[in-house]
């Protein structure tokens, strides 16, 4: 029920005219140079104890011949100032051998990691395209005047200030108004560095008469104000709760005098161009979202810790501005609308295949890959080789922009390719909330006990503590046995890269079952569908944003391929019936089966011209229902229902010769007007007046 792996491209680390040069960084650490050998084919391997200093003509030489790998990213600068000094043609590229792996209590045994480390950093990442802010200094300074005043007094020669009040506090008029001040309480803001849009309430200008102290005017609510750069020295809430490092929004404590005086020296540089990464790549027509105003897949919405993605139609709107790049959003994206940029999916599996290839190869064995992002994972990592055991042997680092950019498809690929196990290192308190990392590997420890792997197979590290991260990752895999692995090539989209790196686990897993049921919130699995209640209107069909669902242009069916629902549920917010639910799972035999069919009934021909149209046993129950039941279908009527029996076009011509209007009624009374009523009213009063008389024999 499996595919055979895709044939494995050359590899980057297999190059020839590469140099790989490692150093010891003076006898520090050892080099195992027979495993670096083993698992880096086809290079120059050059080893040093001194490459930075005595041997830096070694360096020279190499980046004289072509491609050089230095395994030291302490002296990156160094080399890379020699390089461009005396224009050597070499392409460089660096990895870290010391911290990572030399400076550890297993360093002896750290030479397959070495080969590892050094083929990942092969793989040269490439930058993604860059967003970009103007800022014209435009500045709102919010606070008590206290501080506000004073810290526009350091700035209004660089920006162009506003002061806005916070307190009610007695503020001394300035000699010179330099800058407005004014007064409100900030209710809402929007937008990022160079479009901030705020709006006030309780807004007043002082009288330009103030002598002793301001005096406001009239306050008044909905003042709207606009600005650069807005500083908040309120001392509260952040004014952003979502986003309080938003380029542009600067925040300190105004009891602070320190971090007031920092929160200067960078608003002062806030005028000009500045780029960030873009760090998601959005293709709204893959999109999930919904359908003709039925909603489905709210995932990036419900993960966004910043309000960059807002929906915007049947798809979602990414705000690369206010995108602080976690990546939840192209992690949880079921169909790829959302990709990480940073880098893209596929080169970092590319990087992973090559890291566990040369590990292998170097003659590694229960091998774990730990992945982790350079604020947090790399000062730790660096702290554990300095005053600690450092990292064992076993455990091969990763760096990542984001933790939380890591998908399904990453981590499933990395036990495919002969990882046992993979660690995703985080804060003890992460600085946004981690739902949809948790997701990822709640659905992927799933899926790898389900086919035999072991029960922590995957999971997080979330620690700020170098020796305890250390003391766990030492513990973990330990007893692991050889097994199988893949070595298939990282290439296509995300939805691509996850089916294939669930067919090439299923190949070798411990366990291969047919299938494995998935937590709520998965990006695979079925559907059950209640056929009896199916009416084939095929309005999930035309839902579905996959194709999974699909119909025939010659007879009623339903058919489905499970290989490519996402779980958006957009067609069970369609489905009229409600007689479809979702089924969290990934079905290995489904990936193979291709599309089968669901329902499939016998057509209805037109009682005029024989063509097959509709659902036989629907219309059926149609006509049943409306013959001599319905006004338009009864007494003189009745004839009309051979409408329904008829296609399309004999329907049309049917009802053009006979000049059959299905809006006609029953003609509508004349309007009366109040004097009719008056009149009717008059004429039954004398009939009752004149009925007494007769009565009382009057008349």
């Amino acid at each position: 029920m499996t595919t055979p792996a895709k044939p494995m491209p050359s590899s980057p680390q297999a190059q020839p005219g590469r140099t790989v040069l490692v150093c010891s960084c003076e006898k520090s650490m050892p080099l195992d140079l027979q495993a670096l050998a083993k698992g880096l084919k086809n290079v120059r391997l050059v080893a040093a104890d001194h490459l930075c200093g005595p041997e830096l003509g070694t360096f020279r030489a190499a980046a004289e011949r072509g491609t050089v790998t230095v395994a030291c990213t302490a002296q990156r600068a160094l080399f890379e100032d020699l390089a461009e000094d005396e224009r050597l043609p070499a392409a460089l590229a660096f990895a870290n051998v010391r911290e990572t792996a030399g400076w550890a209590a297993e360093a002896s045994q750290a030479g397959p990691k070495m080969a590892a480390l050094l083929a990942m950093a092969t793989t040269p990442d490439t930058p993604p395209t860059a967003v970009t802010y103007t800022s014209d200094g435009v500045t709102l300074i919010y606070g008590p005047a206290t501080i506000a005043l004073e810290v526009a007094a350091q700035l209004k020669d660089r920006l162009d200030i506003t002061v806005l009040l916070s307190d009610h506090a007695p503020a001394t008029p300035p000699a010179a108004q330099d800058f407005p001040i004014r007064r409100g309480r900030i209710v809402s803001v929007q937008g990022h560095l160079g479009s901030y849009e705020i709006k006030l309430d309780g807004y007043a200008s002082p009288a330009p008469s103030s002598r002793k102290v301001l005096i406001f005017g009239q306050p008044r609510n909905g003042a709207v104000s606009k600005a650069d750069v807005l500083i908040d020295l309120s001392g509260g809430k952040p004014l952003l709760t979502t986003a309080p490092d938003r380029a542009g929004y600067l925040r300190a404590d105004p009891a602070d005098p320190l971090a007031v005086q920092k929160l200067v020296f960078k608003a002062a540089d806030l005028v000009g161009t500045f780029d960030k990464p873009r760090y998601i790549e959005f293709h709204a027509e893959l999109c999930a979202h919904s359908r003709s105003r039925k909603v489905g897949c709210t995932r990036c919405l419900d993960l966004c810790p910043v309000g960059a993605i807002t929906p915007a139609g049947d798809a979602v709107a990414i705000d690369p501005h206010i995108c602080e790049g976690c990546g939840q959003c192209a992690a949880a994206c079921p169909t790829g609308a959302a990709a990480y940029a940073l880098p893209a999916v596929d080169a970092l599996l590319q990087k992973i295949r090559l890291g566990a290839q040369a590990y292998h190869e170097a003659g590694g064995t229960a091998g774990h890959l730990l992945l982790h992002d350079r604020p947090h994972g790399a000062p730790l990592i660096d702290a554990a080789a300095r005053f600690g055991d450092g990292l064992p042997a076993h455990v091969v680092p990763l760096e990542v922009n984001e933790v939380t950019q890591i998908g399904l498809e990453t981590v499933l690929a990395a036990i495919a390719y002969g990882y046992h196990g993979v660690r995703l290192l985080t804060r003890a308190k992460p600085r946004h909330d981690i739902a949809g990392l948790r997701q990822t590997v709640a659905t992927a420890q799933a899926i790898l006990t389900g086919l035999g792997f072991a029960a922590d197979a995957v999971s997080l590290l979330e620690t700020d503590d170098p020796d305890a991260m250390s003391e766990v990752l030492g513990r973990i895999g330990l007893a692991a046995t050889p097994r199988a692995r893949s070595s298939f090539a990282a290439i296509g989209s995300k939805r691509d890269l996850l089916k294939l790196a669930l067919r090439e686990l299923h190949r070798t897993s411990p366990a291969p079952v047919q299938s494995v049921a998935l937590p709520r919130g998965a990006p695979l699995g079925g559907l059950d569908i209640r056929t009896d209640g199916c009416t084939l209107c095929l309005s999930c069909v035309s839902a579905c944003p996959t194709s999974a669902l699909g119909d025939a242009a010659d007879k009623p069916l339903l058919s489905f391929d499970e290989s490519l629902c996402v779980q958006c549920g957009l067609c069970a917010a369609t489905c009229p019936e409600q007689v479809i639910k979702l089924a969290p799972r990934v079905d290995f035999g489904a990936f193979d089966a291709g599309r089968v069919t669901v329902k499939q009934e016998e057509p209805f021909h037109c009682i005029s011209c024989g063509t097959a149209f509709g659902v036989k046993s629907t219309i059926e129950r149609v006509t049943a229902k409306l013959a001599d039941k319905h006004w338009m279908y009864s007494g003189a009527h009745q004839s009309r229902i051979d409408l329904i029996k008829k296609c399309d076009t004999c329907r049309v011509e049917a009802m053009t010769n006979a000049g059959f209007d299905p809006y006609a009624a029953t003609s509508r009374p004349a309007a009366k007007t109040s004097d009719d009523y008056f009149r009717e009213r008059e004429i039954a009063e004398r009939a009752a007046a004149m009925q007494a008389k007769i009565d009382k024999g009057e008349v």
